[in-house]
């Protein structure tokens, strides 16, 4: 299969709920065509068409055969890892309507890990991300349900709801003595694909916050929007990832691609011939490739965010900068099945460039840069005072001459110490004085 007729067969979708799921998606609508099954399969099926009747036949109350079958087939995806699951039809239709980008939840990514329902990363903006949900904490109870005796899916259906309604968490997380508790009023999650801004009129912030279908093109908008506004000044990009689920691969493969000139971008392993294909970079009319480049990335950077950060980091193309990220390097084929059911099922592995694989690992950063603690960050350093502050100090003769004007500054919001991105910051401004240096010094 070439690479292009690869791109073009593959539908690739984000499964978004009302929470969110981890994952990256292929194949939407894909029907299955059963394969012939071996002997021993038969053999094994004889039992379950053997228990089926007897549950029909003896149980003590009348049972019906489809809650059976769905109940075996989600008991049987329950035995594999945990982004595989069985979509029954009413599920598989919200999931189908839910992709558009608006919904009603909590918003956060979830996902199951080491059987423990964990939070991967809370969208900006929603009920989760305002009542201090964060990455790598563990939902134990759902309005006081204990999470260890349900499914992902069965998680997910009792965090939806609609808007206005309360739904209590109980929360896990390192450095709590005990868990706490978190009342979340669900609301509508319109999902911001691009943020951005100029950061001290010559450096871009421009943030990802998960990928879906318009992204690559509203994140050259952007791009475009920072270089008109910089008037052609711009010096450098900061690429923001932090708490990025992933999404669309198409889209993480396109953003890749505006940064690096050529070679692999990322590569997908699975057992079918047709699990097997490579994304390689091309080359593109816009200029990203000549600005220098830091990206954010943390714990709840995952799948489509990893692929980027990997590819950008193994290229050489920038600075990775943060925290590890989550680990998630596992692809999802969505069946859809005849009944108007469906099947979310790993069907392969993605590596980085550099044959890396991701799946548990993450993508540690060339700069390990944690994230100022709260205790630390409402007490951050003030102002140290210098010459200018003191009584009576000497002013030069020519600022003299200048009319004093009387500037009332406006009260800002405060808004809580980002070491990370300033740090980001200090990098850009540092790559561009070496530059200066550099060029001074063959001149």
């Amino acid at each position: 299969m070439s690479q292009g007729k690869g791109m073009r067969s593959l539908k690739i979708i984000s499964l978004v709920f009302l929470v969110f799921i981890l994952g990256v998606t292929v194949g939407l609508g894909r029907f299955h065509k059963v394969s012939a099954l071996s002997n021993p399969i038969y053999e094994d099926l004889k039992v379950f068409t053997d228990v089926l009747g007897l549950l029909q036949k003896e149980y003590v109350e009348e049972t019906k055969s489809k809650d059976l079958v769905y109940g075996a087939i989600k008991g049987m995806l329950e035995t594999l890892d945990p982004h595989s699951a069985f979509l029954p039809p009413n599920m598989y239709k919200e999931m189908q309507e839910e992709t558009k980008g608006r919904f009603e939840g909590l918003g956060i990514e979830i996902t199951v890990k080491e059987g423990v329902l964990t939070v991967v990363s809370p969208i900006e903006d929603t009920p989760a991300f305002k009542a201090g949900i964060q990455a790598g904490d563990q939902i134990l109870k759902i309005d006081g349900e204990l999470t260890k005796t349900l499914t992902l899916m069965e998680s997910v259906k009792r965090m939806r709801g609609p808007k206005g309604s309360k739904v209590t968490l109980t929360i896990m997380r390192e450095g709590f003595p005990k868990p706490r508790e978190f009342t979340l009023i669900r609301d509508v999650i319109p999902i911001r694909s691009v943020r951005y801004e100029v950061l001290e009129k010559q450096y871009g912030y421009v943030r990802l916050s998960q990928f879906q279908e318009k992204t690559d093109s509203e994140f050259q908008k952007a791009v475009k929007a920072l270089e008109e506004e910089t008037k052609g000044g711009l010096k450098g990009l900061i690429l923001d990832l932090r708490n990025n689920p992933g999404g669309l691969l198409d889209q993480a493969v396109k953003v890749s691609d505006r940064f690096i000139e050529s070679g692999v971008i990322v590569s997908i392993e699975g057992r079918r011939e047709e699990h097997k294909m490579k994304f390689n970079a091309h080359p593109q009319e816009d200029n990203l490739k000549s600005y220098p480049l830091v990206v954010l990335v943390n714990g709840g950077s995952a799948s489509g965010a990893e692929i980027v950060a990997g590819a950008i980091q193994d290229h050489g193309r920038g600075i990775i900068l943060g925290t590890q990220t989550f680990g998630k390097g596992s692809v999802q084929t969505i069946f859809s099945l005849k009944d108007g059911s469906g099947l979310r099922l790993t069907t392969a592995r993605y590596y980085t460039p550099g044959g890396r694989s991701i799946q548990a690992k993450g993508i540690v950063p060339d700069i390990i840069v944690k994230p100022l603690p709260l205790d630390e960050e409402k007490a951050a350093p003030q102002k140290q005072p210098t010459e200018k502050d003191l009584e009576r100090h000497l002013i030069d003769a020519k600022e003299k001459e200048k009319p004093k004007v009387e500037v009332k500054e406006k009260e800002k919001e405060k808004k809580p110490v980002d070491n990370q991105l300033e740090r980001a910051l200090e990098l850009l401004k540092s790559w561009e004085i070496f530059k200066n240096i550099a060029t001074k010094k063959s001149n």
